[in-house]
């Protein structure tokens, strides 16, 4: 088992020209917070030794509400594709020993679950490259795992690269690596921009490392949404729903009345008590406490409120810093 020291590196310096803003594409809010925050909370429930978040586009915007954070900040002057990113971390990175896990800002579903089991099947086998895939039913866009004829990882080949036969390969990269960092930067070193975007591609190591052979392990999450990459709008409303839906099931499954979950908003930081029925168009937020058995009525706002026992909210009521009786 290899207990090394973990590292976090969380790619953020692109700037999303599909979104059509003018905002860095990882500022975008979602459920309660920008993106990079849900994604930052999630590596957080590993206990890294370091986070170190790889800023480029609007970096004083993003550094500024990350701040506070304890987090290590590596600016990429230049976007020239994912392994030129990783390589904007190598001073601070090469001399180090440990495991370094590498993910997008732009993932806010992952799980810190999923996180934790990618990293333990990494230690746990000892190889040095761990690569997350997932299986999609329209893999469009993504690039694809390619195995040899053993069935282990060869390649990752993108979708502007991959051949017509390629491209009917479900199984794709997540764009989640567990690496050792004695690996990962003599590999980094012999990636080249010898493909049609004329950037250096990250999965290249893949087959670098398959070359020396060194066995890459893939790591498969059963649930392709939890590794949604936000690039569009559409994609924003998509993930702000599943995790808008993953709140309102832990709530009702803790004894909370949600009438309609698809108009009801709760933050995660909120408390609602067992028995209390929470009627359509509810926006709850902050960090308000609501008592058990309280009724509150459809189209109402309360932000950072607190609901004794038995309470009952009228319609339309729009509440701030309130405590009620």
């Amino acid at each position: 088992m290899n207990n090394s020291p973990l590292h976090i590196l969380v790619l953020a310096a692109g700037k999303g020209t599909r979104m059509r803003s003018a905002k860095a594409k990882v500022l975008h809010e979602i459920f309660f917070a920008p993106m990079i925050v849900h994604v930052l909370a999630a590596v957080a429930a590993l206990k890294p030794a370091s986070t170190k978040v790889v800023v480029g586009h609007q970096r004083e915007e993003v550094m500024g509400v990350l701040a506070g954070r304890g987090l290590e900040f590596v600016l990429q002057e230049q976007q020239n594709g994912t392994a030129h990113a990783v390589l904007a971390a190598a001073p601070s990175l090469r001399e180090g020993e440990g495991t370094l896990l590498i993910l997008c800002g732009d993932t806010p579903l992952v799980r810190p679950q999923t996180l934790a089991a990618l990293l333990a099947a990494h230690r746990e086998r000892g190889d040095k490259l761990t690569v997350m895939t997932t299986r999609v039913a329209e893999p469009f866009g993504y690039g694809r795992i390619i195995t040899d004829r053993a069935g282990r990882l060869a390649r990752i080949v993108e979708e502007k690269d991959a051949s017509d036969e390629e491209r009917l390969i479900n199984e794709v990269n997540a764009g989640i690596y567990c690496v050792e960092i004695d690996f990962l930067f003599p590999a980094l070193a012999k990636v080249g921009r010898d493909n049609r975007q004329r950037e250096m591609y990250l999965t290249d190591i893949v087959e670098i490392a398959w070359a020396s052979g060194q066995p890459v392990h893939r790591y498969c999450c059963p649930d392709s949404d939890e590794l949604l990459g936000v690039n569009s709008r559409v994609e924003l409303a998509r993930a702000h729903a599943i995790l808008q839906m993953r709140r309102n099931t832990e709530l009702m499954l803790s004894g909370v009345t949600i009438m309609q979950p698809e108009t009801t908003l709760v933050a995660q930081e909120a408390v609602i008590g067992p028995d209390t029925v929470i009627h359509p168009h509810v926006q709850i937020s902050g960090r308000s406490k609501i008592a058990p058995g309280c009724r509150i009525n459809s189209f109402v706002k309360l932000h950072d409120c607190v609901l004794a026992e038995g309470e009952e909210v009228a319609s339309f009521s729009d509440l701030k810093n309130q405590t009620l009786p």
